[in-house]
């Protein structure tokens, strides 16, 4: 079996990144301007962000 790694993707990869891109930038939008908070990834794991985002504990 000769599985062939691309160094790059195909047009048709980069526009749907790009298309996946644009909708989280749009509901992260949305949710800023609702005030409402969101949960991302950040150093590996998930972080809440916003003004009435859920405290951060360090844990046990």
């Amino acid at each position: 079996m000769n599985t062939a790694k691309k160094s790059t993707p195909s047009p048709e990869a980069q526009r749907q990144l790009e298309l996946l891109r644009q909708a989280v930038r749009n509901a992260l939008e949305r949710k800023r301007r609702l005030g409402q908070y969101a949960v991302i990834w950040q150093d590996g794991k998930p972080v809440s962000v916003g003004k009435d985002a859920p405290r951060q504990d360090s844990g046990p």
